[in-house]
């Protein structure tokens, strides 16, 4: 019965990923509405659903009414691990900052892949402009501070010849999702050649 209540449509469905994958935001209904492309009486009814299931909680703030994830909720990690394996939310971002400049490497870890301690949420290297880049993320991603390192090929390469532990360990990372690779073949050699 209670699976039944979870997955019985395609705007639950959309309401759980956005909720289980950005478990540390609220938010009210039009904000769900316009992030989600979706009517607003089928979003009120699957919140509704979600929290009479205690996945949900509400609260009142500047005359709106906030949904947010109760951490409390006996399932809250198995169905957030079902979300972060089948949702990848990196697509589209990924291609969106493909086409502010030219990308060798793209790699996103903390808060895109669930991890909890990062260095930087996405790793770019390539000619690209930071400025844009923050803008994009401040836009997309308004209540998310995003932490994100931009480096040349140049410098990137430079850096992974000194065995530079920033480097190291974003690619070293076990928790990382790489969208864009256009330097596996110098990775690879110098990484080799250095052990």
């Amino acid at each position: 019965m209670l699976l039944k209540q979870f997955f019985g449509s395609r705007t639950r469905v959309k309401l759980m990923g956005l909720f289980l994958l950005h478990p540390q935001n609220e938010y009210f209904i039009r904000e769900i509405t316009r992030k989600l492309k979706e009517q607003i009486n089928s979003v009120r009814r699957e919140l509704n659903n979600l929290k009479k299931v205690g996945m949900l909680k509400t609260h009142s703030k500047n005359r709106k009414k906030y949904y947010y994830i109760n951490h409390d909720f006996a399932l809250l990690d198995e169905f957030k691990n079902i979300f972060v394996k089948v949702a990848n939310p990196q697509d589209d971002i990924a291609k969106a900052v493909s086409e502010l400049g030219e990308i060798d490497f793209l790699l996103f870890s903390g808060q895109f892949v669930g991890a909890t301690a990062a260095a930087a949420d996405m790793f770019v290297v390539g000619a690209i402009d930071k400025t844009k880049l923050k803008a994009y993320l401040e836009a997309e991603l308004p209540s998310q501070k995003v932490k994100f390192t931009v480096m040349t090929r140049a410098d990137f390469l430079y850096r992974l010849d000194c065995k530079d532990k920033f480097v190291l360990d974003m690619l070293s990372s076990k928790e990382k999702v790489i969208s864009v690779n256009n330097l596996q073949k110098y990775i690879e050699t110098r990484t080799k050649a250095r052990v």
